[in-house]
Parts: structure tokens; sequence; C-alpha cells
């Protein structure tokens, strides 16, 4: 059994770039956490402070309870997150509790700072980890964590590189649906943000099919070349739904049958 950790920078991050993964590793039986770094207490054009907190709080209970894996939401406000020597440790000791044999976090280049200082923050922990002298009311880890990034489009300075590519055909549904229980981001702050607030639907089911319109995780032509690397080439072609994540150059360094212990979802493949 693995013990699993999904920084994201928000509540609902995890869930939009690694969900439906983190639903095959907890039926697999593994250890699967979310950690959002921020409160969420800027992300809505109505709400604010407690209240939003605590709606969005009560979100990730939500999505916790479909995907199956537990939740925990750090108290730094949102759009204020700072790469700050307190943070880091508060990363550090997460890791260390955890016990994290795989970390996943945002790629350092990114629209949002708040994306951009977590990926900063996990970096900077990934060595420090290890080191007793810090954070010492948590023991260091024995064994260093694999560090892995989600996927995103950004071309500069270089753009994401699909190193592991999950099929999440089977877990796509409990994805939307995680997604689906974020209703103040998917259903109000987004659509606002974006001007589409007239394009939210009304019933439960159309939001649903709504959702997959815009979250549909079909697989790009990078991300098909990875699924074929672990796949093969007959079973990729099939493959509807996908996440994607790049390995980080700092961390343990896994090799390929590494990885395959890592996603042993890929094994059999």
């Amino acid at each position: 059994m693995m013990n699993i950790l999904f920084i994201g920078a928000h509540p609902d991050d995890c869930e939009v770039y690694g969900g439906g993964t983190a639903a095959l590793f907890a039926q697999m039986g593994h250890k699967v956490k979310f950690i959002s770094t921020t409160n969420g207490n800027a992300g809505h054009h109505q709400l604010m402070g407690n209240a939003l907190i605590d709606r969005r709080s009560a979100e990730t209970v939500a999505a916790a309870r479909i995907l199956g894996v537990a939740y925990e939401v750090l108290n730094n406000d949102d759009g204020q997150l700072e790469p700050s020597i307190a943070n880091r440790n508060e990363i550090i000791r997460k890791i260390r509790e955890w016990n994290a044999d795989m970390v996943i976090t945002h790629r350092p280049n990114d629209y949002h700072p708040d994306h951009r200082y977590t990926s900063v923050l996990v970096q900077d922990a990934a060595y420090l980890v290890m080191v007793p002298n810090l954070v010492m009311e948590v023991p260091p880890l024995q064994n260093n964590s694999t560090f892995f990034y989600f996927a995103d489009h950004f071309q500069k300075p270089y753009p994401f590189s699909p190193d592991v590519a999950v099929d999440i055909s089977e877990t796509y549904n409990a994805k939307i649906r995680a997604l689906h229980a974020h209703t103040s981001q998917f259903y109000e702050w987004l659509p606002w943000i974006s001007g589409r607030s007239d394009e939210v639907p009304e019933s439960e089911e159309d939001r649903l099919n709504w959702l997959k319109q815009q979250w549909s995780s079909f697989p790009d032509e990078k991300i098909v070349g990875s699924l074929k690397k672990w796949y093969g080439q007959e079973r990729a072609n099939r493959i509807e739904r996908a996440e994607a994540f790049e390995l980080c150059e700092y961390g343990h360094q896994p090799d390929e049958e590494e990885i395959r212990q890592l996603f042993p979802m890929l094994i059999n493949a």
C-alpha cells in the first residue's frame, strides 16, 4: 500500500488535474490525500470571508467522499500565498506526516501565482523532507518521495511533458461528480469570471453533461504518445479519458520499473 499526496493551490485543483487517477489509486487500496494550500476565500464574485471558506470546505468534504480520498485545506488566504519559510516548513511537515511515496503538484510556470508558489513550496521541500535538523517535531523521511507535476497547457519557458499517462475511463464519471460537488466554482465563480454565467444549465443532469464538455479529459496528441508507451498502441488508441503527469527532477528519480510500481494501474497494461 502506498501513501500518495496531491497538493493543489485551491479547493478543487487536485480534482481537476488528478481526480480520476486519485480515484483509481483509492479503489486499489492506496492511501490518497488532497491538500489545498489556500482556503479559497477569494474564489467567488458574491460570497467572501468565512462564509466562502465554510462553503468551499464543505464542497471538499463531498468531493473527497466521492473519490475515496482524505482532504485537508490549509489556512492561507486565496490569492496571497507566499513561498515563505513558514509555508515551506508546513509543506515539509505535511509530506512527512503522510509519509508520502509520491507527491503530485502544479508546475512552476502557470497563470495563477498560488499555483506557481505551491509548486515552489513543494519543490523546495523535495530535498528538505530528508533533513533531520529541519521541522524537527516530525521525523524526516527515510526514503525520499517521488515528485510529479500536473498537466497544463503553458508553453514558456518549456511545455508540459507527459512522462506518465493514466487511463481514467473507469473513474472519469467519479471525477466529474467530484467537480460537480464544487458548486461554488464550476457553476458560479468560473462561469462568472469567464463571462459565461448564462450558459450554466439548471438541472443536475444537464449540469453534469455540461461539465463533461468543459472538462473532457480527452488525451491530446502528446498524451496519446505517452499512453502508447505505457499501455501499448492497441489499447492506447481505445482510451477516451486520460490524465498525465510530468516527473520532477527533484526528489527520488524512478526508472521505468519503479514508475510502474508507483502507478500500479500500468503494471498489467
